[in-house]
């Protein structure tokens, strides 16, 4: 039953990325990045502003931190979602956001020197092996001559955005609880977005955008985020984290059966190698291997 908490999550996820791309065919990017945070911003204040009230004193040192996390999670990875919409199938926007784990033990690595083990190393190649193979479209080699497709490129930026705010959000820690965190970072996105609203050729929100704008505000920024702090309450956050893994899937097949979208030979290779090489990052192999042996120790 605990693990019905992180697969809803992680399904509600998923078929945010499809809702991405519907929203790319009736909302401008910027219209709709608002939207999402404001009503998330919204629907929070009744239950998270009673609690940060309180606790108002200690906000100022941290507000510098907060509106960097919020940057990076909430505006620079949404946002660059929405405009790779534009350019890219939703299949392949699942499939590279699962990246995150290994652009994380990269960022790691780079920034703040953390050891990598050999593992994992192996599994950042046979990733990025997956991810030649997926943008090439079976031919890695055509990346050289012809590049990466603009949105892909986008997602990936994105990814790593994200990446870097799950590293500094551990590292941070802001003292004011999961759910004021989530309400302070959604309110700052909202003001940090509002420059970009003036690039948006239009901010009306059409009829057949409006159950876009309230999943993606409700069912994505709060519930899921619900599901998902339950989870790692009734599981822990390690073995939370390995339901992310099965993001792409859930992606390609909601985008197939949603949107039509065709499932190609090569999204199949390139994202199951993308997915050995963070089982292999995350250390999966190894901590399934250390379980057995302690059982027959048993």
């Amino acid at each position: 039953m605990a693990m019905l908490f992180p697969l809803l999550a992680v399904l509600i996820w998923a078929a945010n990325v499809i809702v991405s791309k519907a929203a790319a065919q009736v909302l401008d990017p910027a219209a709709i990045s608002l939207y999402r945070w404001l009503l998330a911003a919204i629907v929070l204040t009744p239950f998270c502003l009673p609690a940060l009230r309180r606790r108002i004193g200690e906000l100022k040192p941290w507000l510098g931190k907060l509106l960097a996390l919020s940057a990076l999670g909430m505006v620079l990875f949404q946002c660059l979602a929405y405009y790779a919409a534009h350019n890219t199938s939703a299949t392949n926007m699942g499939v590279i956001t699962a990246l995150v784990p290994l652009l994380g033990l990269l960022l790691n690595a780079a920034v703040f020197r953390q050891k990598v083990s050999g593992l994992a190393w192996l599994g950042v190649a046979v990733s990025f092996s997956g991810v030649a193979y997926l943008l090439g479209q079976g031919d890695p080699l055509s990346l050289l001559t012809h590049g990466v497709n603009i949105g892909d490129a986008l997602i990936l930026a994105g990814a790593a955005s994200y990446a870097l705010y799950g590293i500094l959000l551990k590292r941070w820690a802001p003292p004011f609880g999961a759910w004021v965190n989530l309400y302070l970072q959604a309110s700052l996105a909202v003001l940090l977005l509002l420059p970009l609203s003036l690039t948006a050729h239009s901010m009306a929100v059409p009829a057949k955008g409006i159950g876009l704008v309230l999943f993606a505000g409700i069912g994505s920024s709060v519930f899921a985020a619900y599901l998902w702090m339950r989870g790692i309450q009734k599981l822990g956050s390690d073995r939370t984290a390995i339901f992310m893994n099965l993001l792409p899937l859930f992606t390609a097949l909601m985008a197939s059966a949603m949107l039509g979208e065709t499932i190609h030979y090569f999204h199949w290779i390139g994202g199951g190698l993308i997915l050995l090489g963070v089982a292999l990052g995350q250390g999966v192999f190894r901590r399934d291997a250390a379980a057995k042996l302690a059982f027959v120790k048993k």
